[in-house]
């Protein structure tokens, strides 16, 4: 059975998922990417990222994997491409041969599972001694933001509790490098990246999916299930407008990432 996943699948939170690509969420794996170079993208959502990266090496096979048919059936309803497909599938046992691909990816994905080691190894597995695994993850821990606005200092603590109460590391992005060396991963490569989002459109957007996510998405739910009514989640959504609405508004995003060869034989 695969984790629970924090955030549901709302409208909300598949908003930001579409907003990403290959050069705002995968940038550190741009300079491994040219045609001929087969992907599997582990945790593919709406599949923007996934069609990007198909684009950039056709026409070698592409292919989405995500544990949530809904989703898959959406990205391939929307996303086509001769050398690209997607599939539902279990990332701890993914049913590809070992080596099966040149470019394991995983993006956003470890901070959401119980064992990320083990499917750190299993994607080293997928990608075999010749291929690369590439993994990218936030964390929230450092998150920092302006104007402080209190409400958004309860939507993080609320948040890490929340997150940690369903599954995962919130916090991952900093864990990322040991991981993969308790999952015997070899040739480990760190970096680390950010999403900065401070201009008025961004601070709309960004703002507006939080303050519709924090009511209406399962993470409310489940925030619920921390002890949360309905009053600090409202408290939390006219924060997050606030901040938006706030022209000296910033907010930046950590990420940690690893390039990494997977376990000798």
């Amino acid at each position: 059975m695969p984790d629970a996943y924090t955030h549901g699948h709302h409208e909300s939170v598949l908003r930001s998922h579409r907003w990403r690509t290959a050069e705002n969420s995968a940038a550190y794996l741009l300079p491994h990417l040219r045609p001929g170079v087969s992907i599997l993208d582990v945790g593919s959502g709406p599949g923007t990222i996934t069609a990007d990266l198909a684009a950039r090496v056709a026409p070698a096979r592409v292919v989405g994997t995500d544990a949530a048919a809904d989703v898959v059936a959406q990205a391939a309803a929307e996303h086509a491409g001769s050398n690209l497909s997607f599939e539902v599938g279990d990332a701890y046992a993914l049913p590809y041969e070992d080596g099966a691909f040149d470019i394991v990816h995983a993006h956003q994905v470890l901070q959401h599972v119980d064992r990320p080691v083990d499917m750190l190894r299993e994607l080293g597995r997928v990608a075999g001694q010749d291929g690369l695994v590439a993994a990218r993850d936030v964390d929230y821990e450092g998150v920092i933001w302006y104007p402080l606005i209190p409400a958004l200092d309860e939507w993080l603590a609320l948040y890490l509790a929340t997150h940690r109460s369903v599954a995962g590391e919130p916090a991952a992005g900093r864990r990322l490098k040991a991981w993969a060396q308790e999952a015997g991963l070899t040739d480990i490569r760190a970096t680390a990246s950010l999403w900065l989002f401070e201009d008025e459109a961004d601070r709309a957007w960004w703002g507006g999916m939080w303050a519709d996510r924090v009511l209406q998405s399962a993470f409310a739910d489940s925030a619920r299930g921390t002890g949360a009514d309905d009053a600090l989640l409202q408290r939390i959504s006219d924060g997050w407008r606030e901040w938006a609405a706030a022209d000296d508004g910033w907010l930046l995003m950590p990420h940690g990432e690893i390039l990494a060869r997977g376990p000798r034989r």
